[in-house]
């Protein structure tokens, strides 16, 4: 297909009339081919085929000219608009101006709206609140930047980004995402740093790290910090020092000042859990100390600003240089206060002074000298009154071990036994003598002989058994009757 300025040039070399240059926004017609003219498919055509006779510059603009016609376009086509999206970086100023940015998901657009119209709001706008806004498109030429002064706005609830930033939030606390707080190494040896090397926030934790603690090394990983891809190089380096936790004692994520969509992502998930996850404490220093992100809740320790962020972790060096200098100081105005006053106490001294001091010496050392002989005479008797408490204990040990008194002992123990012993012997005696008659008369009860007395007999057969039945003996047979006085000698006549 021929390009544009192809067609321009074709065009002018046609016409006998030259044209007069078009504006920045206008169109330039397609020739319509002669009816009579056949119909070809497009062809790339060569720069040979279609060169100009004649060869015109085009015009140059002027920067201020150009934004100033496009500022004219912008306004006459589109004049009043209505606008929907989500308050960020609400600014509002001393002068009753506010600034802010509205934006959606996928672009943003910059907002004025002057002391007058702001005036008139009935609410309170702030960052996160969807809104609806009437105004008028324009340029704000000394930036070149297109912008929308509003005149009128209301609310339309929360934003949808911040709404769901919040949600994220608050899900990630319920997981229990940001209740771990470790405290920073005091003296680490090496800072690891997560940011843009083109950055700000890099050269100014450089600067502050060789101002406090010029001896910390840094390693750097290189990530974006804003755009599509923040959050996937933030969290990328996050990992990468947490699987090398030999290589750095705490890890700096750091970004400076920015509006609320350079800063969203660190809101992102990925990089809040990979702060999480993280083997070495995390310090986050995003933004300024308004800016708040869900990186900032998931971090070991959150600062303010990058600057803050550098300061906290070479917080323990710098204070013990401090205090070395405080000490420092200290020590050299004391020596010179006492170099000043030993000069003039010796300024004022003189021989009666000196005479004095001596005498006033010699008087003192005197006074120690008695205090001391004091203290060794009391030394001595405690030491010899401890001594003799002792010998007396060592001699009452050594007579209760006299041979003579444990055999005196020895006697009267001897003689308390045997009398206990005696009384012993007569008490088992006597209670032996209780226990058989007790016995006796029990088998004196139960003798066959006191049976016998009452008048009974015991019969003896031939073979000189007892008989307890008749059938034990037969008749004619001879038998014993042993009476209580004497026995009997019979011979059975008949058994019944």
């Amino acid at each position: 297909m021929p390009s544009l300025a192809e067609l321009r040039r074709k065009g002018k070399a046609k016409s006998d009339v030259r044209p007069q240059m078009p504006g920045l926004f206008d169109a330039v017609p397609m020739e319509a081919p002669a009816e009579d003219e056949p119909t070809q498919p497009p062809r790339t055509i060569t720069a040979s085929e279609t060169q100009p006779e004649t060869t015109r510059e085009p015009r140059v603009w002027g920067v201020a000219e150009l934004v100033r016609q496009v500022r004219s376009v912008l306004e006459r086509s589109y004049g009043q608009v209505i606008v929907e999206g989500e308050i960020s970086n609400w600014r509002p100023a001393a002068t009753g101006h506010c600034y802010f940015t509205l934006k959606d998901g996928a672009a943003q657009l910059s907002v004025v709206m002057f002391r007058r119209q702001a005036s008139l709001i009935r609410f309170h706008p702030k960052d996160g609140d969807a809104v609806r806004l009437r105004g008028q498109l324009s340029v704000y030429e000394n930036r070149g930047q297109m912008q929308l002064i509003a005149e009128w706005m209301e609310p339309r609830g929360l934003g949808a980004l911040l709404a769901a930033v919040r949600e994220l939030k608050e899900r990630l606390r319920r997981e229990g995402l940001f209740d771990r707080k470790r405290p920073l190494p005091p003296f680490p040896k090496c800072i690891g740093i997560v940011t843009s090397v083109q950055g700000a926030a890099l050269r100014d934790i450089v600067k502050v790290c060789r101002r406090r603690h010029a001896a910390v090394n840094l390693l750097i990983y290189p990530a974006a910090v804003q755009g599509p891809r923040c959050a996937m190089e933030v969290a990328a380096g996050v990992r990468w020092f947490s699987r090398h936790p030999e290589r750095a004692d705490v890890v700096i994520v750091a970004r400076g000042g920015g509006s609320w969509e350079d800063l969203h992502g660190f809101d992102d998930e990925r990089v809040a859990r990979a702060i999480a996850a993280c083997s070495v404490p995390v310090i986050v220093g995003v933004g300024h100390a308004t800016d708040s992100t869900i990186a900032d809740a998931a971090a070991d320790v959150f600062a303010p600003t990058p600057s803050a962020a550098a300061e906290l972790v070479t917080a323990a060096q710098h204070r013990i240089e401090e205090r070395v200098e405080r000490l420092h100081s200290r020590l050299v105005r004391a020596g010179s206060y006492e170099v000043l006053r030993t000069r003039q106490r010796l300024s004022r001294l003189g021989a009666d002074m000196v005479l004095r001091r001596v005498r006033d010496g010699l008087d003192r050392k005197a006074q120690r000298f008695d205090e001391l002989d004091l203290r060794m005479n009391n030394a001595i008797s405690l030491r010899l009154r401890v001594a003799n408490d002792h010998s007396l204990r060592l001699e009452t040990r050594l007579l209760r071990q006299d041979p003579a008194v444990r055999l005196r002992d020895n006697a009267r123990r001897l003689e308390s036994l045997h009398a206990r012993l005696h009384g012993t012997a007569k008490t088992l005696v006597s209670s032996g003598r209780v226990e058989v008659d007790r016995a006796a008369s029990k088998l004196d009860a139960l003798s066959p002989v006191r049976v016998l007395e009452r008048g009974y007999a015991l019969v003896y057969g031939p073979d000189g058994r007892l008989l307890r039945a008749s059938s034990e003996v037969q008749q004619d047979e001879q038998i014993t009757a042993r009476l209580h006085q004497g026995s009997l000698r019979a011979k059975v006549l008949d058994k019944a």
